[in-house]
Parts: C-alpha cells; structure tokens; sequence
C-alpha cells in the first residue's frame, strides 16, 4: 500500500489489516509499522522518505530498470520482512509512503503483488504536512501533484492497482471498505474502526495557481478543499474481480490522460 504522508495511508492499513486474512507489520519499533524500516535489502536513510521531498526525486523512483531489480532483493526482503508476518494469512499487507514511487519495481519482484494508493485532496495534504515541513503551501500542492502523476505514469504498467481517494473511504466507509476487499477476492469484514473526517480540521484557501487548479481537478479536487465525484481506477487481470469491486461502490473505471483505454488493454492482452 502507498501514499503520501498525511494522506491517510495509516487509517487505510488498519482497515485492511484487521480482516483475518490479511497479517500486517504490528508492534514494529519503527514509525508506523513501515516495513522501508525494516529491511536491508533497498537502502533507507534520514534523507529517503522525507515528508514533501521524497516523491518527486528521480533517485526514488524504482522502475523495472532499477539497479534493485535482482533475484538478492527479492529474496533479502522475504527474509527480513517474514519474521513481522503470519505465514498462514495469504495476504502480506506492507504499508510504507514510499511504495509511491516503487510499484513498478515491486511488481517485477513480487509480481502477483497487488496495489492500493491512496490520495488525498492536495491542498488539506499540504495544510496537514506544514506541521512537518515548512514549505509554501503552494510549493506542497505541487508537489502531491507531481507525485500523482508518476502514480497516473505508473498505473500503466501495473497488473493490479486500486485508486482510492481519502474522501471517499471517510464519506463512503462501507461501500469503499466492500470493494477493496473484494479487490482482493476477500469477503468483507468491518473492522470496528470509527473514522472521523480529518479534512474538517483544515481551512484552505479556494485561491490557487490557475495551473494547479486544473491539474487537482483531474483528480475530482476543486480549489478550497472541494471534493467531487470522479469515477474509479481500478485494474486487475480479471474482469471478473474488477467489476465485482467496481459493483460495490456504483461506477465505471474512469480513464484519465496518460492511461491506456480498455480497447488498448484488451489489444494489449491480446499481443
């Protein structure tokens, strides 16, 4: 699972990780159980991972081309991650921000491997992140939105990926719950969380850059923390998965530019 920070990759992880089939990474004595921190095999250090940096530096993007593209990480990864999992659950959730710029990579070394990113409202993420950086807002929202479109980048290389948005697992809690869950061909389990609406606790302004304000709205995000309805990205190898998990919140896969149509894909399949 990735996110940026303060995008709600914690309360996401929990969710998840409370079904019964489902081991997650608990009682770690790292930040928030993130397995970056607990493996040797790909390097992290106080400048990797670094809250409003990290996304958008070209040494973290990992591809299929990254020098950690060797049988050595796969197997050193298994190895240090192993002993913080239940071997008996078949899902192995792994939360870490800086999954963001690494699915690619992960993929060619796990390649049944299956994705959520979460997102959130550019604008309630840089209010939230200035208590951990001190950085213009403006600077922030460009930031997230630079990050969003290596996720758009690499949406078309993944097998398997779920986009949910922040907004909608608070405003939709059930319905979202339900689909991702059944993105994982997994009956539902409600996990007894009670979620609060933390975009509330931010006042954002509804004046931004023209440039940034169309970008954020390809998203479904209006200027001054405005959210609207966009349709699901959801791509998984079999329809049948896909559409169950789409059935559950009511929409279609959207397309949004950058990624392959489903004509492409079906011709894609079909090569």
């Amino acid at each position: 699972m990735a996110g940026l920070h303060r995008t709600g990759t914690s309360v996401l992880s929990r969710i998840l990780g409370a079904h019964p089939s489902i081991s997650s990474i608990e009682g770690a004595p790292v930040p928030e159980n993130e397995g970056c921190y607990l493996q040797g095999a790909i390097p992290h250090t106080a400048l990797h991972g670094r809250p409003g940096h990290y996304a958008t530096d070209p040494a973290q993007h990992h591809t299929e081309s990254s020098r950690f593209n060797s049988l050595e990480t796969q197997q050193r990864l298994v190895s240090d991650w192993s002993r913080w999992y239940d071997d008996t659950k078949p899902w192995w959730l792994e939360k870490s921000p800086v999954n963001l710029t690494r699915t690619r990579l992960y993929q060619q070394l796990f390649p049944t491997a299956q994705f959520m990113v979460i997102l959130r409202h550019p604008q309630v993420m840089a209010a939230a992140l200035a208590k951990w950086v001190d950085a213009d807002p403006a600077a922030l929202v460009r930031h997230a939105l630079d990050a969003y479109d290596t996720v758009r980048e690499d949406l078309r290389y993944l097998h398997a990926a779920y986009v949910v948005r922040y907004e909608d697992l608070i405003a939709r809690a059930d319905d979202v719950r339900r689909s991702l869950f059944a993105f994982l061909s997994l009956d539902d389990h409600a996990p007894g969380i009670a979620l609060r609406n933390g975009n509330s606790e931010y006042e954002v302004s509804d004046v931004l850059d023209a440039e940034l304000a169309a970008r954020m709205n390809e998203w479904g995000y209006q200027t001054g923390g405005i959210t609207v309805p966009v349709g699901s990205i959801c791509r998984h190898p079999l329809r049948a998965v896909q559409e169950v998990a789409l059935a559950h919140i009511g929409t279609e896969n959207r397309e949004i530019s950058g990624l392959s149509t489903e004509k492409e894909q079906k011709a894609n399949i079909r090569q």
